[in-house]
């Protein structure tokens, strides 16, 4: 989200941030962007006064969730609006898979074609365009849901050359890192399987090795995890997550199951950091089978390449060498100047667009109606309530 109001605000536009949400301990200070921020109601006509007035020229919703809530009220108050919504990750992809791994089988067309990709497949048909974090999620929707090409348009991280921070040598280096939001059940499955199955086998073979695992929100259940005899440290929020993963040796990331790109694992690649993961770890970000360090499912060949890495300083460096590489293909000057593009293009022509796609209009249609009434119903129920 950072990203897109840096990419709008560097591009001219004037930007409102407005959300429903409580601002937060570490929510980004918007102001000294230049950036207003409004507080909106769900379930509430001073949504589509505050929307009629600002009249747009484009409303982005930040996950498929938003759209739900707010996209009919823009398209019934601000009709030539242009509606983009931010997948950030497919979120229906995310939960197929991981369904498919506590019930240990493989993933099948019934999981992912569940309830809640209808409601995001929904939600992306209804928008004019919608932004794509992954080449892959981009093929698995034109290819298992007919979603056409034209109201897609893939975003992935940006990065700028020149911005990544001075290389720390491996020398310099010590111990291992996992970080993740822990209230994202894929990190919490990772941490789980680092504790039970590969951070064993690595200590035995490095026992003056630690494991350090970071992220926000560590309840009792994650601190449980902490066993210092072994050297498996709970960490909690990282304050900074770069300067982190930059003093580390190497980061393990071992997800079973998610969606999208992984911000550790970009952040990695930045660092100079090498990095062991899986194949959905990796998803949407490896080249050619490409990767700086190894992409391995198995547990135990997991484990044998994160010691290899963590001993083998010529692997090492080339693997660090390797991230950068693959750095390239976020070069933020290959998507800036094309999505602008896109945006202008798409003002020119928003009615034929609209035109072309008859079932996003026809689900926009029935959406206004059912989800309409509803929101009107809510909203009587709590004005009756107040009063």
């Amino acid at each position: 989200m950072m990203q897109l109001i840096r990419l709008f605000k560097n591009s001219g536009y004037d930007i409102c941030f407005a959300s429903e949400a409580h601002q937060g301990e570490y929510a980004s200070d918007l102001g000294e962007l230049g950036i207003a921020c409004s507080t909106i109601k769900l379930n509430d006509t001073s949504f589509d006064e505050w929307i009629k007035e600002l009249n747009p020229q484009m409303v982005l919703f930040d996950r498929f969730i938003m759209e739900e809530q707010f996209g009919w009220r823009v398209e019934k108050v601000c009709p030539k609006s242009i509606r983009i919504l931010d997948t950030e990750d497919l979120h229906f992809l995310r939960k197929a898979r991981g369904v498919a791994i506590k019930q240990n089988r493989r993933l099948n067309e019934a999981d992912l074609k569940s309830d809640q990709a209808k409601r995001e497949v929904a939600s992306i048909l209804r928008s004019d365009l919608s932004l794509m974090i992954s080449q892959f999620e981009i093929e698995l929707l034109e290819n298992s849901f007919n979603v056409p090409n034209s109201y897609l348009f893939y975003l992935p991280f940006l990065w700028e050359k020149g911005s990544s921070p001075s290389l720390i040598p491996f020398s310099e280096r010590s111990h291992f890192v996992s970080i993740g939001n822990f209230l994202h059940e894929p990190n919490w499955d990772a941490t789980q399987r680092l504790k039970q199955v590969i951070w064993p086998i690595i200590r035995k073979a490095l026992p003056s090795a630690e494991m350090h695992v970071y992220g926000a929100y560590a309840s009792e259940k994650e601190r449980q995890l902490q066993d210092e005899k072994h050297g498996f440290l709970i960490k909690g929020r990282a304050e900074n997550a770069m300067e982190v993963i930059s003093n580390c040796k190497v980061l393990l990331a071992p997800l079973r199951f998610g969606a999208g790109l992984k911000g550790k694992l970009f952040e990695a690649m930045v660092c100079g950091t090498p990095s062991v993961t899986t194949s959905i770890g990796a998803e949407g970000m490896s080249q050619n089978r490409t990767w700086n360090g190894a992409v391995e499912n198995d547990e135990v060949e997991f484990s044998n390449k994160a010691i290899e890495l963590y001993e083998n300083e010529t692997k090492w460096t080339a693997a660090s060498h390797m991230g950068h590489e693959l750095l390239e293909q976020f070069d933020k000057s290959k998507f800036e100047s094309e999505f602008m593009l896109k945006l202008d293009g798409l003002k020119e022509v928003l009615d034929e667009h609209r035109l072309g796609n008859f079932i996003g209009s026809m689900l926009l249609y029935h959406t206004q109606r059912s989800t309409e009434f509803m929101s009107r119903w809510i909203e009587e129920k709590n004005r009756s309530v107040s009063s």
